[in-house]
C-alpha cells in the first residue's frame, strides 16, 4: 500500500489520481491533499477519502471547509492553508509518493520540498522544472529521489528510455496534436478569439493550459521539461505533429530504431505508470484504458510550422539560453494568456509580449528557490508593463 499526498486534488490530475486510488484501494491509499479553492470538491474529497490532513488555499477558506466538515459530523482530519499548508501535505513523514499537480510556481515550494524530504514525486507541474529545474534536478540527484513523469509525452519518453540505455540515445520526439489551428492560415491568427483557442480537439484541460496548446507553447514547455528530466540539450528534443495523438512520444537509438509509447488518451494511465513503477499493474480494474488497434489505421506526423507557431521557437532559444530566461518564459506566457482570455491582447499578442519580456531577461542561474520566485515576479511585472504600454483597449 502507497500512502499519497495530492497537490492539486481538485484539478483533473488530482481527480484522475483520486480515480486510479478507486480502482486499485489495495495499492494506492490517498491520506494528504492540497485542495487550493474549490471548496465544495474538498469537502466531497474529505466525505469520501477521510484524509488525514488538507490543506486550501486561505484562512477563510479553511475556517469555512472546517464548519462544514464539524456540520457533517466528519472529525478527525487537520485542516490548514496557505503555501506553509502545501509544503506540510507535501513533506508528511507517513506519505510515500507525492503527486505534484498543481498548476504554476504555485506548486514550486512543496514540490522542492518534497524532493528534500526524499519522496518519490509524480510530477505533472511542467513550471517546477520550466522555472526551478536546474534546482530541483539537483536537489533530486542529492537526495536520490525518483522524479516520474505524469504529463503523457514525457511519461512516454520515460517509458521508452527502458530499451536502451542514455548514452545511446540520439534524439527523442514528443509529439503534439496541433491543437486547433495547425492549418489554420498564418493570415488568420489575427483575428482568434478565445473561445476558439479553448476548442481543443483532444483533450479537456483547463483554460491556461489550452491556450498553450493552442500556440505550441504547452510544447515549448514540454521541451524545456524535456531537457531535464532526460539530461539531454535541446538540440536533441525534436516536436513533430501527429493528431491522432495516439503515438504519445518516440526515443531514436543510435543504431536507428525508434520506440513508440501507444495508448489511450487517458491521463489515469501515465499516472498509473508513475504510481506502479518500476513495476506494471495489470489496468483492467480501471475501465477505459485498453488501447483500439483499429485507432492505428491512419498515423500522420509533420514538423510544426514556427512562423504559425512563434511560441515554441521562444521555448527553444529559452532552453538555450536557460536561467532565467526559462522563468522569465513561464511567467510572460501566464500574464499574456490571462490578457488574451480577458479581451485586452490579441492572439498573436501573446508571444510578442513574450518575447518583448525575454529581450529584457537575463540568462542568470538562480541559486535557491527564492531566487527563482523573485525572477518570475520581475518578469510577470515585465510583462505587464508590456502591455499596457502596446495594447490599449479591448481589442474584440
Amino acid at each position: 500500500m502507497k500512502k499519497l499526498a495530492i497537490l492539486g486534488s481538485t484539478g483533473s490530475i488530482g481527480t484522475s489520481t483520486l480515480s486510479i486510488c478507486e480502482s486499485f484501494p489495495d495499492r494506492y491509499q490517498p491520506i494528504a491533499l492540497a485542495a487550493g479553492q474549490n471548496i465544495d470538491v474538498a469537502f466531497a474529497q474529505c466525505q469520501r477519502w477521510r484524509p488525514q490532513v488538507i490543506s486550501v488555499a486561505t484562512e477563510q477558506l479553511a475556517a469555512t471547509l472546517q464548519q462544514r466538515l464539524s456540520t457533517a459530523g466528519i472529525t478527525g482530519i487537520e485542516v490548514i492553508h496557505g503555501i506553509a499548508g502545501t509544503v506540510s501535505i507535501a513533506t508528511l513523514p507517513e506519505v510515500d509518493f507525492v503527486v505534484s499537480a498543481i498548476v504554476g510556481v504555485a506548486g514550486l515550494e512543496a514540490t522542492y520540498a518534497a524532493v528534500k524530504a526524499g519522496k518519490t514525486i509524480g510530477l505533472a507541474n511542467k513550471e517546477c522544472l520550466v522555472a526551478a529545474g536546474e534546482l530541483i534536478m539537483a536537489a533530486a540527484k542529492e537526495h536520490n529521489v525518483a522524479l516520474l513523469p505524469i504529463d503523457s509525452e514525457h511519461n512516454a519518453v520515460h517509458q521508452c528510455m527502458r530499451g536502451g540505455t542514455p548514452a545511446e540515445v540520439r534524439q527523442i520526439w514528443l509529439t503534439a496534436s496541433g491543437g486547433p489551428f495547425r492549418n489554420t492560415p498564418l493570415a488568420g491568427f489575427e483575428h482568434i478569439t478565445p473561445a476558439q483557442a479553448l476548442k481543443h480537439p483532444t483533450w479537456v484541460m483547463g483554460q491556461r493550459i489550452t491556450i498553450d496548446s493552442a500556440t505550441m507553447m504547452n510544447k515549448g514547455f514540454e521541451v524545456i521539461e524535456a531537457c531535464r528530466l532526460f539530461s539531454l540539450p535541446a538540440a536533441q528534443v525534436r516536436v513533430s505533429i501527429h493528431p491522432q495523438s495516439t503515438v504519445h512520444s518516440m526515443v531514436e537509438y543510435i543504431d536507428g530504431s525508434i520506440l513508440a509509447q501507444i495508448s489511450v488518451t487517458d491521463m489515469r494511465l501515465p499516472i498509473l505508470y508513475a504510481l506502479a513503477y518500476p513495476e506494471r499493474v495489470d489496468a483492467t480494474p480501471a475501465a477505459g484504458l485498453q488501447f483500439d488497434l483499429a485507432a492505428l489505421s491512419q498515423l500522420d506526423f509533420s514538423a510544426p510550422d514556427l512562423d504559425r507557431f512563434p511560441c515554441l521557437r521562444l521555448a527553444y532559444e529559452a532552453a538555450e539560453t536557460g536561467g532565467e530566461a526559462c522563468i522569465a518564459l513561464n511567467a510572460a506566457d501566464e500574464i499574456a494568456v490571462a490578457a488574451f482570455l480577458e479581451g485586452r491582447i490579441p492572439f498573436l499578442g501573446i508571444p510578442r509580449t513574450i518575447e518583448q519580456v525575454l529581450q529584457q531577461t537575463s540568462g542568470r542561474r538562480p541559486s535557491s528557490i527564492q531566487d527563482v520566485l523573485d525572477a518570475d515576479l520581475r518578469a510577470r511585472a515585465c510583462a505587464r508593463d508590456v502591455i499596457a504600454h502596446q495594447f490599449s483597449g479591448v481589442v474584440r
